[in-house]
């Protein structure tokens, strides 16, 4: 039996008086001032801090199989767990692609080995990502991994009949397709956000229209399909315009942002330094500002990392060389802070919104997102708003070292996370199973 864990005086969603939270055999066991426990209980003092329910990620990458090198589901879990992640969904484009069963089964039980966060695989919507045939999305629906999402993320299903017939699939199984919206034929070369910066700088532009065509392209194939489908990254104010129009006509779709998109632009690009090369690409200063309004308003439906890391090599280079993507499980909380939290955008129950419940729904887990009420699955994190960290790459879990926010000073910081009832995460320190099972 998992041991109890007593938080002690802590502010369920930053509201009301402190209580007291008593977890275990994996949920939520009491809530109320001056709770007692057992005597060999673990203690998390929660004053001064805030309790939500622990985060889930609909995009991340672990590099595992093939990139061990840059991150492997041992390193990427440790930097979840530290940055309140309770769940993370682990993209298709691995070496092997994730476009069987025999991969996704193999990341589902690396995660639970590991034990540090439900490592929920993603599988590829096409054979080796190259948009030609489906994969066998069935089998990998029903294998051990259970796929609940499948995206070619990092490329696009540019094929619109393809691109049909995946949604009609997917309806009939009851999953998800996560579309990496990028019409390729407008980004050939492209690097950096198509506009007076790249224009300046010499670097081939991308236009807003080579992500917003395709996202009005799958809102009306997911309508015709009746399907749903989620939009990846979304970066541009048109995206967001898109988003909500389609909703208003009915249509199943969702969007995640990312940090990286809700606090930088594309004047990080003056120093041609390739750790700011992402894709999509930064955009101008008034996307910035549409994307936060539109997760304020529940348009832009939940956050996502895009938790990138790639190799010291693939980064310190020319610009256009650089391998595109950030780390950013272990600064995604601070950065909804800074971008979302300060500004009076959101409270902390729009926080757990878009960092919990919705990513869980979207995806149809149960056990994850949940309400802080007894009864409940012990997924939580706790978190300090007061306290400000710098942040150093090297300090960060991960493997590589790719943060775009080097040297920077953000506010607030993960203390706690709790998987069902056993803490993962304390102060910086992780703590894998050790049963063996």
């Amino acid at each position: 039996m998992t041991p109890q864990v007593l938080i002690r005086n802590v502010r369920l969603y930053g509201e009301g008086d402190p209580v007291d939270v008593l977890l275990g055999d994996e949920q939520i066991l009491a809530v109320g001032p001056g709770l007692d426990a057992d005597a060999n209980v673990e203690i998390l003092d929660g004053t001064d801090r805030i309790l939500l329910p622990g985060f889930v990620d609909l995009h991340t990458h672990l590099r595992e199989p093939g990139r061990e090198d840059t991150e492997t589901i041992d390193s990427g879990s440790a930097a979840a767990a530290r940055g309140g992640y309770t769940a993370v969904f682990a993209m298709a484009n691995t070496d092997p692609v994730a476009d069987s069963a025999v991969v996704t089964d193999h990341v589902w039980r690396r995660g639970q080995e590991v034990g540090l966060v439900d490592v929920h695989p993603v599988g590829a919507v096409t054979v080796g990502l190259q948009g030609r045939q489906l994969a066998e999305m069935g089998s990998m629906a029903s294998g051990i991994g259970q796929v609940k999402l499948f995206s070619d993320d990092g490329k696009c299903v540019d094929d619109p009949l393809l691109m049909r017939r995946a949604l009609e699939y997917s309806s009939s199984l009851g999953v998800l397709i996560a579309q990496h919206a990028e019409e390729p034929r407008l980004t050939v070369g492209a690097v950096a956000h198509e506009g007076p910066t790249a224009a300046r700088l010499g670097l081939a532009g991308w236009p807003r229209a080579a992500e917003e065509s395709i996202v009005a392209r799958d809102a009306l194939l997911a309508r015709d399909a009746g399907a749903r489908v989620h939009i990846c990254h979304a970066s541009t104010s048109g995206t967001v315009a898109l988003v909500e129009w389609a909703r208003s006509q009915g249509i199943a779709i969702s969007a995640e942002v990312t940090p990286h998109h809700l606090l930088l632009d594309d004047s990080r690009l003056e120093t041609y330094d390739g750790i700011n090369r992402v894709n999509p690409p930064l955009r101008e200063r008034s996307d910035v500002e549409a994307l936060r309004r539109g997760l304020a308003s529940g348009v832009i439906d939940c956050v996502a990392t895009d938790h990138a890391p790639h190799a010291d090599q693939d980064k310190c280079c020319e610009f256009s060389q650089a391998r595109p993507g950030m780390l950013g499980l272990e600064t995604a909380l601070s950065i909804v802070i800074e971008t979302m939290v300060r500004p009076g955008l959101l409270d902390w129950r729009g926080v757990a919104r878009v960092m919990s419940e919705r990513p869980a729904e979207i995806v149809g887990l149960d056990d994850q997102g949940r309400p802080l009420e007894v009864g409940e699955p012990a997924n939580v994190v706790l978190v300090d708003p007061d306290t400000e960290w710098t942040v150093h790459g090297p300090d960060l879990a991960s493997i590589a070292g790719n943060t775009p926010y080097e040297d920077m000073t953000l506010p607030g910081r993960v203390t706690a996370t709790v998987l069902r009832g056993r803490i993962t995460a304390r102060d910086g320190a992780v703590y894998p199973r050790t049963d063996g099972k």
